[in-house]
């Protein structure tokens, strides 16, 4: 079960929050779903490491180079088919903000991520029978990035 989730205060100027986890009805996840979720998680990890290291560089960073290092990882692991659409994108006072989209599938957004920004990472796999996606949150700050929430790291078993 793919659990899709965004909302923000009931307030002037509110930012989105918007995330996405799995869950699996049942005792025991799939050995085949098991193994697509950790490539969605180290695909993630692989985004938020890029983000994280320009920025403490000093670095300009666009939206592209963030779904290069993405899917980059997942078709390093044998599932670059199952990818089927971009990283991620933009959030602020809409839940698809105006600022970069992590993006080289849909369209190749060479604009540059800036401080005090935020935007999704939700790398996804869909193969024939099942699918699985990890969305978190990325703040930018001058020199680091923060994922601002939980990250999920098995599925929630119902």
């Amino acid at each position: 079960m793919l659990l899709d989730l965004w909302a923000k205060l009931d307030q002037p100027d509110a930012v989105y929050y918007d995330i996405t986890w799995m869950a699996f009805c049942g005792e025991q996840v799939p050995e085949p779903m098991e193994e697509a979720f950790a490539v969605a998680i180290g695909a993630r990890g692989a985004g938020i490491k890029l983000v994280r290291d320009a920025m403490a560089a000093g670095r300009t960073l666009r939206g592209f180079e963030v779904d290069d290092a993405v899917s980059g990882h997942i078709q390093s692991c044998g599932y670059g088919p199952n990818i089927r659409h971009r990283t991620g994108h933009s959030i602020g006072r809409e839940v698809h903000g105006v600022g970069a989209n992590m993006d080289n599938m849909e369209t190749h957004d060479e604009r540059p991520i800036i401080p005090w920004t935020c935007f999704s990472i939700e790398p996804a796999l869909y193969l024939p029978n099942f699918g699985v996606r990890t969305e978190i949150n990325l703040f930018v700050e001058e020199r680091d990035a923060r994922v601002t929430g939980e990250m999920q790291t098995e599925f929630v078993k119902l």
